[in-house]
C-alpha cells in the first residue's frame, strides 16, 4: 500500500467499451440489486469485465490516472491516520453511528464497536455476531439499533437465511443494550412491513422513534404486501426497550390503484424506479423537519407530530435521477442534498459515459416557510475524477461539516473515495479535499470501497465495505473551525443542531 500526497484530477474519457457499456445498461436498468426486500446476506458476485476495459483500466493505472491497486491517493489537505482491517465479521461494511469515545460499525454479519478515543490508534472493544443486511445502525444513550433486510428464519442472532415468499419469515429492527460496550445485549425485535432497509432515530425524552424506509413490495411476499406507501413507525420505551412496538404506518404517498401515489418508474418514467416507499430518511428535530428519499421521489415533511408525520412538498428529478437514496439539510434548513445511488451501488457510473449529471448529488434550495415551503433545484454535484469500469461508484452517505456560515459536507462514493465539497453557493458546488483507494480489480467489476464518510469532533471516519474501517484528518482553513465543535453523539440521520 503506497500513500501518495499527490492531488490528481482525472478526467481521462474512462468506460466507453462497448462490452462494459452493455453490462453497465444492464445493471442500470435493473431495480438495485442492494435495495429489493430480499437482497440476501452475501456481497454481489464479482461481474468479469470485457477485454478491452481490462486493457483501458491497466492502460489508465500504467499511465497515472487513476490509482493502482490498493495505492492510496489523496489531496495535500488530507491524511491517513488510521486503518483498522475486518476481523471476525467478515461481511460487507456498512453505516456508521458515534457515541462518545465510541464508533459503532454496521456489517451485513453484525457489527463491532470501536473505541476512538485516539483516532490515531482505534482499538476494537467488541464485535457482535447477527447477521441480516443491511444492518444500518444508530444508537440513543444504552441502545442500539439495527435494521434487518433480508428474510430470516426467526429474530434471533443465529437465524439463518429463509424464501421472502414463507410467511413464517422474519426482518424488521433489533434493539441492544449497550450500557456495557464490551457485551452488548440484544434484548427486542420488531417485524416491519417490508423489512427495515434503513431506519431513522427520532428521540423524544423518555422514548425513541424510528422511521423505518423499506421498499418493493410483491404480491408473492406475505410480509410486503402492495400498496407499500409510507413508513412504518416504532416506539420504543427507553426503560421498558422489550416494549418496542409499530404504532403507526403514515402513508405519504396517498392515491388511487395498488402503487399508491408515488413516481409511477418505467415505462411512464423510463429509469426512474417506482415509488414504493422510502429508502432513507433524514430528520433534523430542532426544526421538526424530515427529507425522505424515496427511490421515484423527494419530500420534504413535518415532524411536530413524530408519529404523524405530514408531507410539505415532494419532486421528482425524472430526467437524471434513477433512485433517490438519501437527503442532507444544510444548517440553516434551507437547502437538502438528495443523493441518487444510480445502478444500486454495484455499478461503475463514475465515467464520462454516465456524465456529471446522473449518480449525483441534487441540490435544492427550501424556500419559503412552514407548510408553504418549496423545493427548488439549483444543481448537480458529482466527484470530478473519473474510475475505472471495474468499480463501483456512485453517490452515497455523507454529513456536514460543521462550520457556522458555511455548507460543507464530506460523503462516501464507494470506489470513488471520500470526497469534501462546498455547497455555500447552492449552483456552484465544489469538491475542496479527497481521499480514495485504487480499484480493488482490474479485471473484474467487484464491490468495495467507502460505504459512508462521516465527520465526527475533528476526524472523519470511513467504513470500506471491503477494507475496514478507515480514519481521516482533514487540514484545510475552510473547515477547521469544526475542531471546535463536539458532540457527544451522533447519527448522521438524525442531524444535530451544531450551534444551539
Amino acid at each position: 500500500m503506497t500513500l501518495l500526497n499527490v492531488p490528481r484530477t482525472r478526467r481521462r474519457r474512462l468506460g466507453v467499451a462497448a462490452a462494459a457499456g452493455g453490462l453497465l445498461a444492464a445493471l442500470l436498468t435493473a431495480v438495485p440489486a442492494a435495495a429489493t426486500p430480499d437482497p440476501g446476506d452475501a456481497p454481489p458476485a464479482p461481474k468479469e469485465m470485457s477485454k478491452s476495459a481490462q486493457a483501458e483500466a491497466r492502460e489508465a493505472i500504467a499511465q497515472g490516472e487513476i490509482p493502482a491497486q490498493d495505492e492510496i491517493v489523496h489531496s495535500d489537505n488530507i491524511r491517513h491516520v488510521a486503518h483498522v482491517p475486518k476481523d471476525v465479521l467478515t461481511g460487507t461494511n456498512s453505516d456508521l453511528a458515534f457515541q462518545g469515545r465510541y464508533a459503532f460499525a454496521g456489517n451485513y454479519d453484525g457489527f463491532t464497536v470501536y473505541d476512538i478515543s485516539n483516532p490515531k490508534a482505534p482499538k476494537t472493544v467488541s464485535q457482535v455476531l447477527c447477521p441480516g443486511s443491511q444492518n444500518d445502525i444508530s444508537v440513543s444513550g444504552d441502545l442500539l439499533f439495527l435494521s434487518t433486510d433480508s428474510s430470516r428464519s426467526d429474530d434471533s442472532c443465529n437465524s439463518t437465511t429463509q424464501p421472502v415468499t414463507e410467511k413464517s419469515s422474519w426482518e424488521g429492527m433489533k434493539v441492544f443494550d449497550i450500557s456495557d460496550k464490551r457485551n452488548p445485549r440484544y434484548v427486542a425485535a420488531v417485524e416491519t412491513a417490508c423489512g427495515s432497509h434503513t431506519h431513522t432515530l427520532v428521540p423524544e425524552g423518555k422514548n425513541v422513534y424510528l422511521y423505518v424506509s423499506s421498499y418493493s413490495p410483491n404480491a408473492a411476499y406475505p410480509d410486503c404486501q402492495p400498496p407499500h406507501d409510507g413508513i412504518s413507525v416504532i416506539k420504543v420505551p427507553r426503560k421498558a426497550p422489550h416494549k418496542a412496538a409499530v404504532v403507526g404506518f403514515p402513508v405519504l404517498f396517498p392515491g388511487e390503484g395498488p402503487d399508491g401515489g408515488g413516481n409511477p418508474g418505467g415505462p411512464t418514467n423510463p429509469g426512474v424506479s417506482k415509488t414504493t416507499g422510502c429508502h432513507d430518511i433524514t430528520v433534523l428535530p430542532s426544526k421538526d423537519l424530515a427529507a425522505g428519499a424515496c427511490m421515484g421521489d423527494g419530500i420534504l415533511f413535518s415532524i411536530k407530530n413524530p408519529e404523524r408525520p405530514k408531507v410539505i412538498d415532494r419532486v421528482q428529478d425524472n430526467v437524471n435521477f434513477a433512485f433517490w437514496h438519501s437527503a442532507t439539510f444544510n444548517q440553516k434548513a434551507n437547502k437538502i442534498v438528495f443523493t441518487d445511488e444510480l445502478g444500486g451501488g454495484g455499478a461503475a457510473t463514475c465515467n464520462a459515459e454516465i456524465g456529471p449529471n446522473r449518480g449525483a448529488n441534487g441540490i435544492y434550495d427550501v424556500v419559503g416557510k412552514g407548510d408553504r415551503s418549496k423545493l427548488v433545484f439549483r444543481s448537480y454535484y458529482k466527484i470530478p475524477r473519473h474510475q475505472a469500469d471495474t468499480e463501483n461508484c456512485v453517490a452515497h452517505n455523507g454529513s456536514l461539516i460543521p462550520v457556522k456560515g458555511k455548507d460543507l459536507m464530506v460523503q462516501a462514493w464507494y470506489q470513488g473515495g471520500v470526497s469534501v465539497w462546498d455547497f455555500t453557493d447552492s449552483s456552484k458546488p465544489k469538491e475542496i479535499a479527497y481521499f480514495e483507494r485504487g480499484p480493488l480489480s482490474t479485471d473484474q467489476l467487484v464491490t468495495g470501497g467507502s460505504w459512508s464518510a462521516y465527520y465526527y469532533n475533528g476526524y472523519i471516519y470511513s467504513n470500506d465495505i471491503a477494507k475496514g474501517f478507515d480514519v481521516l484528518k482533514i487540514d484545510d482553513r475552510r473547515t477547521d473551525p469544526a475542531r471546535k465543535i463536539h458532540l457527544r453523539e451522533l447519527n448522521t440521520q438524525t442531524q444535530p443542531d451544531y450551534f444551539d
